[in-house]
């Protein structure tokens, strides 16, 4: 059966293709757009070294279970779950990891277009010198015009879903294989040439010191949630994408060392994210925990000072866009997957989950100005839709895999598929994927519903 699955999806050329899929598939909008911002509003330097303990913690033992799930059974993981909870004999329930994880990434796509859709709008507005001598009260209005817009901001949206769409219809090797070959180099050019300049600006040292200055006072039990929450939502953790990638995984590669390749990559970008905002921030002496405004309205503000600011803010936001791209095409693909296992053409299955997700994206769209005023549970449709899948589905998608690779598959199995060569480091990482991860999983599930 997993030899013909795999005939089905492909596999990938290599174990560094995969790591470059995976790579960017986890590095998005979080690391670019959430991660400078969270990092400034809890303190810096402190809070880095709690997300990087995270990563370890959480992060990195889940998503090496996810992996080995997906190569496991080499299928879309609505049906590798199905599969493998016959396999070992567990409990029904667990095939819900496949359904909810690509029920997930649906909905995330669905939101997730509509704000990448941003980062495009921007590209337009600084090649075209919007933000040029513009204060922080003009950068604003123009983030405020935009949002209120829902045309503007339709257009941008299907544009980005169609750039999504059209990648995954060409499948693994044409599509998914062929685009990060070319977008994951690009962008980790385009961001340390990003680096480059800031190191030029006045404010790098004190953008430095901000982002790796130690000061534990600053820490309080929230940013440890919000550590926690991130390093699970940036690594694309529970929502199929990482075990949808892992099915088209070369089976002779190590699982250990390919994953953990995977979390310093991505942990990296995050870095130097904040290395070339931070110090861009803080030459125009602006403020650094400006929140979720950081690269809509501050970063905009410092572009639009500078000299040549028009170029460097439209590499900025082309970087920014080609981050969310690899991301989104992840997404997507496990719903698409299981489509195609169903007997669905891989465009037609395309067309479907793309088109479903442009016609909910529809409803994050009105979030922003005409259902503006239409608010229940957790604030607007996006509100609540965010939140449904971070603080709910995301961890509990996470927590479940943990159990079930964990507790519920033969050890024999796990070690043959894990493939990890130290015999430490499997048992290492068997200890925290059993009961550390699992806890860390369940306290950011139980405070996101508190």
């Amino acid at each position: 059966m997993a030899a013909d699955k795999r005939g089905m999806h492909g596999v990938w050329a290599s174990r560094w293709t995969f790591i470059l899929a995976a790579t960017g598939s986890a590095v998005g909008l979080g690391n670019i757009w959430k991660f400078p911002y969270i990092t400034g509003e809890n303190g810096g330097g402190a809070f880095v070294l709690m997300y990087l303990a995270c990563i370890l913690v959480a992060g990195i033992p889940v998503m090496m279970a996810e992996v080995l799930l997906g190569r496991k059974a080499r299928m879309s993981p609505i049906n590798t779950m199905k599969h493998l909870s016959e396999e070992y004999n567990a409990p029904k329930f667990f095939r819900s990891i496949g359904w909810l994880g690509a029920l997930a990434g649906f909905f995330i796509l669905s939101f997730y277009s509509v704000i990448a859709g941003w980062t495009l709008s921007y590209t337009g507005k600084m090649i075209s010198g919007d933000f040029t001598g513009a204060d922080g009260e003009a950068a604003g209005q123009i983030f405020g015009a935009l949002l209120a817009d829902p045309v503007t901001l339709t257009i941008f949206h299907t544009i980005f879903i169609i750039l999504t769409g059209f990648v995954i219809a060409r499948g693994v090797q044409e599509g998914l294989e062929k685009t990060v070959r070319i977008l994951m180099p690009l962008l980790f050019i385009m961001l340390v040439l990003l680096m480059g300049y800031s190191m030029t600006t006045p404010g790098f040292a004190e953008g430095f010191k901000f982002l790796f200055s130690f000061d534990a006072s600053k820490l309080t039990t929230d940013s440890v949630v919000v550590a926690l929450g991130h390093a699970f939502f940036t690594l694309s953790l529970g929502m199929g994408a990482i075990m949808a990638y892992g099915a088209y995984m070369p089976q002779d590669a190590s699982l250990g060392k390919t994953v953990i390749t995977v979390g310093i990559l991505d942990t990296l970008v995050a870095l130097t994210a904040g290395l070339v905002i931070f110090p861009i921030v803080f030459s125009q002496g602006l403020e650094p925990g400006a929140g979720p405004g950081l690269m809509f309205q501050t970063l905009p503000v410092a572009f639009g000072s500078l000299p040549g600011g028009e170029f460097i803010g439209t590499a900025f936001f082309i970087l920014v866009a080609i981050a969310a791209w690899s991301s989104a095409i992840s997404i997507a693909e496990p719903a698409v997957a299981w489509a195609v296992e169903k007997g669905a053409t891989r465009v037609v299955a395309t067309i479907i989950v793309c088109g479903a997700a442009w016609l909910l994206g529809m409803l994050t769209v009105l979030s922003f100005n005409e259902l503006s005023e239409f608010t229940f549970l957790k604030g607007t449709f996006f509100d609540n839709l965010d939140f449904l899948t971070s603080n709910i589905m995301l961890p509990l998608g996470g927590l479940l895999i943990a159990i079930f690779v964990g507790w519920f598959m033969k050890e024999r199995a796990v070690a043959k598929e894990a493939n990890v060569q130290s015999e430490m480091v499997y048992n290492v990482w068997r200890v925290m994927l059993r009961f550390v991860s699992p806890l860390a999983v369940l306290f950011i599930f139980v405070n996101g519903l508190l």
